[in-house]
């Protein structure tokens, strides 16, 4: 049945029948929220690259961790930038690291707030990049398992309560599970970054994190972008190996890759709302370019819509004040 008895637009005339007939709503639970760590005291560095965002000392983090709880945000994800850095990035595993005092003092002061922790070397090596390297210069993926493995079981032991490996070494997520299972912290779920891949959209994290790389470049092992069907193949290891919440990044530039994934797997899914996404919109909106609130919707609406069931992105706080 055509036109005109049937009219489309009679379910679009005004706001209330278009939310009765929307087919897709964001909700504040979606939502994660990353936080940088930053070694000291009394730091909230502004990072200049991403307007609204800081790093923060452990001292400092409490009282932004209050307020998101008091907007209803249901979990944060941690990164840390250590003191010192060396080659194999020692600091991602030291009781007493960034990450770990930081877990310890959300637990303690808001236990209600999920403490998401992301487990990489990428913040604590001096090089920059997210394993450790053989004698011949290469990346030892295998020997980058062992320190993966500490470094997540030193945020089980301080109270985290999901691990999120963003590394994309082989067999990182089936070795970390070995791990925390043999040191009964087997209820502890794992978020694996599981397609995440090479991109240009990454550049303000660096920043933030101060983990860009000192040589080359990372493309041997997050993924090629070009590539879907390699996607897929990462999503169903990590299934294999024990994840329990699978992940795709970035977000905007792989919406095909996130819908495949949910529709092939059924399978709790997170999407990353990434540094480059977040600035660029800032950035418009700063230039008089774009209505950000518009544009923030548009785009976190259309993540939803291509299937994450939550997603990680620095608006989160900005839309908790929408929502």
């Amino acid at each position: 049945m055509g036109f005109p008895e049937n009219r489309m637009r009679r379910l679009r005339s005004n706001e209330t029948i278009r939310s009765m007939v929307r087919e897709t709503s964001l909700s504040i639970n979606d939502f994660i929220y990353p936080l940088f760590v930053i070694y000291g005291k009394n730091k909230k560095n502004p990072i200049s690259s991403m307007p609204g965002v800081f790093q923060f000392s452990v001292d400092k983090l409490k009282k932004e961790i209050k307020e998101i709880k008091a907007m209803n945000i249901p979990a944060v994800l941690l990164f840390g930038i250590p003191e010192h850095k060396d080659s194999c990035g020692s600091g991602a595993y030291q009781a007493n690291g960034v990450v770990q005092q930081a877990v310890k003092m959300i637990k303690d002061s808001c236990p209600e707030i999920m403490v998401i922790t992301d487990v990489c070397l990428c913040e604590y090596t001096d090089h920059g990049h997210c394993g450790v390297f053989a004698p011949n210069g290469t990346l030892n993926n295998d020997a980058t398992l062992e320190i993966l493995a500490k470094e997540a079981l030193s945020h089980a032991e301080a109270g985290a309560d999901i691990i999120a490996p963003s590394d994309m070494m082989d067999g990182r997520v089936g070795y970390i599970r070995k791990c925390l299972d043999e040191n009964s912290y087997q209820d502890i779920p794992i978020m694996a970054y599981a397609a995440k891949f090479y991109s240009s959209f990454y550049s303000p994290f660096r920043d933030a994190a101060d983990s860009a790389p000192q040589f080359g470049d990372r493309k041997s092992y997050q993924m090629d972008g070009a590539n879907i069907n390699e996607a897929l193949r990462e999503v169903a290891l990590d299934i294999e190996e024990g994840a329990d919440i699978v992940m795709v990044k970035p977000a905007l530039a792989y919406l095909d890759v996130l819908k495949a994934v949910k529709d092939k797997f059924n399978y709790p899914t997170a999407a990353y709302n990434v540094s480059g996404e977040y600035s660029m919109i800032k950035a418009g909106a700063a230039c008089g370019w774009l209505d950000e609130q518009k544009v923030m919707m548009e785009v976190l609406t259309s993540i939803k819509r291509a299937g994450a069931d939550m997603i990680i992105s620095y608006f989160a706080r900005d839309v908790a004040k929408i929502l």
